[in-house]
């Protein structure tokens, strides 16, 4: 049998210990949310204003996806856990929420929802809200000791709505 030299290329960690177990959850969230704005919508009519309102969370949605994915640059992974050689980013969208790629899932869902008129996909943001919470307390568990800066960050900057929480 050969043995491979420890001080050799770093085996990558697995799916699940870059937190795949998390992608998979919140994938099957995000097409639910999708499907039941699809086929369980027409809840209540909706007027003009509500539309406005649709097209506004969407709107941020979009922003705070597309800022959060230009300000992680090469950092970027779908998965919790950082990656090796990603810095730690606390300016631009950054410096209003701690996860904005989190937060324009939650608006884009609420918007989704309110466009269709489904509570089913209201419902389901809930649950992809409360998710995407939990996600993001254990990937800040790997950021804290990844950068000794992250507490001070998040001391200063909310979690996934900025100004409140």
């Amino acid at each position: 049998m050969r043995e491979e030299s420890s001080d050799l290329v770093p085996i990558k960690p697995s799916f699940i210990e870059r937190g795949g177990g998390w992608v998979l959850i919140q994938t099957v969230l995000m097409l639910a949310v999708l499907g039941a704005g699809w086929y369980l919508g027409g809840d209540w009519p909706v007027a003009f204003w509500g539309h406005l309102i649709a097209t506004g969370c969407i709107l941020l949605g979009a922003y705070f996806g597309i800022a959060g994915v230009v300000g992680l640059g090469s950092g970027r992974t779908i998965f919790p856990h950082p990656l090796p050689d990603a810095p730690l980013v606390t300016t631009g969208v950054y410096g209003l929420v701690r996860h904005p790629l989190y937060a324009s899932l939650i608006w884009l869902g609420v918007g989704w929802g309110l466009w269709h008129s489904s509570a089913a996909a209201l419902g389901v943001t809930v649950l992809l809200t409360v998710f995407l919470d939990a996600k993001s307390r254990r990937e800040e568990t790997w950021l804290r000791h990844k950068f000794p800066g992250y507490s001070d960050y998040a001391q200063r900057v909310h979690r996934l709505l900025p100004w409140v929480y």
